[in-house]
């Protein structure tokens, strides 16, 4: 039994000068965390107890499922991410470290390479496999900008597993074994979420979906069809443009177009002189960036912004993006600011890009590489080549659905899952094969399966919470009831000890205020604060042989005989 009297526990009444999010205001509020530096939390007993149940939750559907647990050290050597290329890949988001003797280390953000080590030196035959293993770990990832508490942390805990299969048909039930289980686990959670198709990233790999916890302030940005139920990550959003047909568009005219160099005014300019029709969606704005330091060009429609993330997400291998600066374009001196098109970008030596709107055949008005100069009729495929198609511009809410072609909705969430068809990259890059049934030798095929344990507890947090505080679901509540005793008789006590621990015997864990300092009404708000599902009121109506109930989630009170409490909170579970 958690008892108030001597629980390390102080709760603050105000929130935390750094907290943005309601998650972070309320867990440091209600004594859950406290932080010690930027994206570094540490976690006091109710944070804890929350944390590992989450943790039970998931430990026990994924060994239902039949993975089995195993568990490797943060602290890893560097020679296995060497082999996979992913010590250089990871770039600045990886701790890096030396020991005494100058050897060089890691602090491990995921285990791809430690599994597959694992598997490789276990197992040598077709007969072993399939297999699924999985470990609970605190990761460590150097965060950028770590915010939103234990959201976005640089230590956080994460489930991770990863199967083992000979077979691309074999990979696909391991995928789906993961996918239900994860359903599962989400569902006990009472987590509301939305399973969306997502970017592999750094991963690396093929088929990859997100479970996604909508939630206002979420970093994750998805949209949602809401007639075929098509749903992806931004990032992963499709863009389906057919060709055009450009035998009616005539030659490229060049336009003497001075004092332009934004959208808005060369759409003015257009309709001054042509009469109108024109919008920003007729231009073509090209976008110059640095990808780890080669220019390269990107191409969307004027009245679209281009979605770095998207951009990054979408090109393979490219581990830091910007936009062009002074310093930039003084090393591309025919780089007009403001009037760049993309028919001189081959005699520049730029690559180029295009969003899929820009579409083989499509007609634009567009930069001619000359100060104060525009052309039109400037046609895709005709007048200026594309290197690679790539997802590029931001996608917005009514922006047709790729499978039903019907506007979407967009909605903010929190990446609480995400689940990988690997392939064989790890596996070939640290030579795990197998003998087959005909004595051959197969390179094995691997799935990654992450949720995100710590994130997990402040997305349920986010869900949940209300006005006055922490609103927990049963099954992870640092406990199911929550007893507080009120005023001085002793009685009151005795009945509310006795009350906990009769619960605690039928399995019901307890938090008992028995603090007989404070009133009542800091004991209440300390309660609502807190977000146990159920509190038992024992105070001035105990004289009548009453205590009152309360469910946190419903608001809802009633008064219930003493006598009656045991069997009526019991009737609960």
């Amino acid at each position: 039994m958690l008892r108030m009297s001597t629980l390390f526990l102080r709760t603050l009444r105000d929130d935390p000068a750094d907290a943005e999010v309601a998650s972070h205001k309320l867990l440091v509020r209600a004594g859950y965390v406290r932080r010690i530096s930027a994206g570094i939390y540490s976690w006091l007993p109710l944070g804890y107890i929350t944390l590992r149940n989450v943790e039970r939750v998931i430990r026990e559907e994924m060994d239902h499922a039949g993975f089995q647990e195993v568990h490797f050290p943060a602290l890893l050597p560097k020679e296995a991410y060497e082999a996979t290329n992913r010590w250089s890949e990871y770039g600045p988001d990886l701790f890096r470290l030396q020991d005494r003797k100058g050897g060089d280390y890691l602090l491990g953000p995921t285990h791809e390479e430690m599994f597959t080590l694992m598997v490789k030196g276990e197992y040598s035959s077709y007969k072993d496999l399939p297999l699924s293993i999985y470990q609970i770990q605190t990761k460590y990832r150097d965060e950028a900008r770590p915010r939103s508490g234990i959201i976005r942390g640089r230590e956080f805990v994460m489930k991770d597993s990863y199967s083992f299969d000979v077979t691309d048909d074999g990979l696909e039930v391991s995928y789906q074994k993961h996918r239900d289980a994860y359903i599962k686990t989400f569902d006990r959670l009472n987590l509301k979420y939305n399973i969306v198709s997502a970017m592999a990233g750094a991963m690396g790999g093929s088929k990859s979906e997100e479970f996604l916890a909508p939630c206002p302030t979420g970093e994750d940005t998805y949209v949602l069809c809401p007639k075929c139920g098509y749903a992806a990550n931004v990032e992963a959003m499709k863009t389906v443009v057919a060709a055009a047909d450009a035998s009616g568009v005539g030659p490229i005219e060049e336009l003497d177009t001075p004092n332009t160099p934004t959208i808005d005014t060369l759409v003015a300019e257009l309709n001054k002189r042509f009469g109108g029709g024109y919008t920003g969606a007729s231009t073509l704005k090209n976008v110059m960036l640095m990808a780890d330091d080669q220019a390269i060009s990107v191409l969307v429609p004027g009245d679209r912004e281009v979605d770095l993330k998207r951009v990054q997400a979408n090109l393979a291998g490219i581990k830091e993006l910007r936009v062009f600066e002074d310093e930039d374009f003084k090393k591309y001196p025919s780089l007009v600011k403001g009037y760049i098109g993309p028919q001189d970008a081959k005699k520049n030596g730029i690559t180029v890009y295009a969003d899929p709107r820009i579409a083989p055949g499509t007609s634009w008005v567009t930069g001619a590489n000359k100060k104060d100069r525009h052309a039109r009729n400037v046609v895709a495929g005709r007048d200026f080549e594309v290197d690679g198609y790539v997802e590029a511009a931001e996608v917005r809410a009514g922006d047709s659905c790729p499978s039903c072609s019907t506007p979407v909705v967009i909605d903010r969430a929190i990446e609480i899952g995400h689940i990988f068809q690997l392939g064989r990259k790890y596996a070939k890059a640290l030579d795990l094969t197998v003998l087959d049934k005909d004595g051959k030798s197969q390179v094995v095929t691997m799935g990654s399966y992450g949720i995100g344990v710590s994130r997990a507890v402040a997305a349920i947090a986010e869900q949940t919470h209300d006005e006055i505080g922490l609103n927990w679901p049963v099954e992870i509540a640092p406990a199911k009831v929550h007893i507080v005793a009120t005023g001085k008789d002793d009685a009151i006590f005795n009945f509310a000890e006795q009350l906990g621990n009769d619960l605690e015997a039928a399995g019901i864990t307890v938090m008992l205020d028995d603090r007989r300092d404070p009133s009542a009404g800091v004991k209440f708000k300390d309660a609502e604060l807190i977000g146990n599902p159920y509190i038992v009121v024992v105070g001035k109506a105990f004289a009548d042989g009453k205590v009152e109930l309360r469910i946190r989630k419903t608001g809802e009170k009633s008064e219930i005989a003493a006598a009656e409490a045991l069997a009526k909170i019991k009737s609960y579970f």
